[in-house]
């Protein structure tokens, strides 16, 4: 990174924040409408469908689901796995980081088995830190099943089975929580191969299936190709000749390539998002953001930017809106940065200041030159501990 101009140490800063708060601005749009179909959604909310955030208790607020949940806990393990392991990290953090993800994901599940962060006595597995004393998180906002059940297996992560074949826990299960997690993995900035595998591995903590494993890979690859300031569709090609070097990628392959092809063939309409299937399996939730993010939209509304009509079509369809809207905000706001997110959205989406500065602490641990001067506060012990 020292051959790095300031702009372009400025614009990483830029896109950590924009990966994880597009991500949630994505996750809040769709949450609403999760178990609606596409008529049900026009009937309710003109034929334009959903155009921005709901009230709630009087008040417009863009609550988030799992999604958010999850992936600020693998960025919080993340931050855990290089405060352990030190600067020079990526060998460390990529093989025996995976125990320090589970750990956090097992943090996850506490906020979802207690109303509150409970007193520290009766915290186990290490469950102190800053993240998992937000008490918004604890929400219980439909966890997916997969994610819930995996997290109760005894199971070892530094044993987790070969890529390419399936994995111990919940061998058949290829759920979408797979993906909508494994964006921190390619912000990490690490080479793009190591980040796909890394992602892979830890999507075997609770989904056993390649094609889930390989889409969570898939998804990672793409972040850091646009963390490094790649094309959006420069990224999702680069990363479909990655993942095509594993065996067992061709599910994953072969809705990715639909997705491109179908990018490429006129204006975008909900219509066509849904040939891509509903997002419930993780290569239909990510061809289904893949799509929304390359496509032309239809002529936007006055004042609506090519960003947020990205948005609003990967929520306004009959699948897993939340999943398919914040695995599309990722990659958004990895490409964008954070300053091209809906402003409107980003003043009022659920968790803001928490995820900003999680992003920010993000930015400090990985790309340090984005913090300067560097601060080892940001990784004292009672904020992520080693563990």
């Amino acid at each position: 990174m020292n051959s790095q101009s300031w702009g372009d140490i400025v614009a990483r800063r830029a896109r950590v924040r924009g990966c994880l708060l597009g991500g949630a601005i994505g996750d809040a749009l769709g949450y609403p409408i999760e178990f609606h179909s596409l008529a049900s959604i026009r009937n309710g909310y003109g034929p334009s469908g959903i155009t921005g955030f709901l009230p709630v208790g009087g008040v417009v607020l863009g609550q988030v689901s799992d999604d958010t949940q999850m992936t600020l806990f693998t960025a919080e393990g993340l931050i855990r796995a290089y405060a352990r392991y030190g600067p020079a990290t990526h060998d460390g953090i990529s093989s025996a980081g995976p125990v320090l993800v589970r750990n956090a994901y097992l943090r996850w599940l506490d906020t979802q088995n207690h109303p509150a962060p409970p007193p520290p006595a009766e915290l186990a597995y290490d469950r102190n830190g800053w993240l998992r004393q937000q008490t918004w998180l604890y929400a219980r906002r439909a966890p997916g099943n997969a994610c819930v059940s995996g997290l109760r297996y005894e199971h070892i992560p530094d044993k987790l089975g070969e890529l390419g074949a399936p994995g111990p826990v919940n061998p058949d299960s290829k759920g979408c929580g797979t993906v909508m997690r494994s964006a921190p993995f390619g912000l990490t900035g690490m080479p793009v191969r190591r980040a796909f595998e890394f992602a892979a591995r830890c999507a075997q903590i609770t989904h056993g299936h390649p094609t889930g494993y390989y889409a969570a890979g898939a998804f990672a690859a793409m972040i850091g190709h646009l963390l490094d300031g790649d094309s959006l569709e420069g990224a999702v090609l680069r990363s479909m000749e990655l993942l095509a070097r594993y065996p067992g990628h061709e599910e994953t392959t072969a809705a990715l390539r639909k997705a491109v092809d179908l990018a490429a063939d006129g204006t975008a309409t909900p219509e066509k998002v849904e040939t891509l299937g509903g997002g419930w399996i993780a290569e239909e939730a990510l061809a289904i953001a893949v799509y929304c993010a390359l496509a032309r939209p239809a002529d936007p509304a006055p004042r609506r930017t090519r960003v947020e009509s990205a948005f609003l079509l990967s929520v306004n369809h009959s699948g897993d809106s939340d999943s398919t809207g914040s695995i599309c905000g990722n990659l958004l706001g990895a490409h964008h940065g954070d300053l091209a997110l809906p402003p409107s959205w980003l003043t009022a989406v659920e968790g803001r200041g928490t995820i900003t500065e999680l992003a920010d602490d993000f930015s400090a641990a990985f790309h340090p030159l984005t913090h300067q001067p560097y601060n080892e506060s940001f990784f004292a012990p009672g904020r992520y501990p080693r563990s």
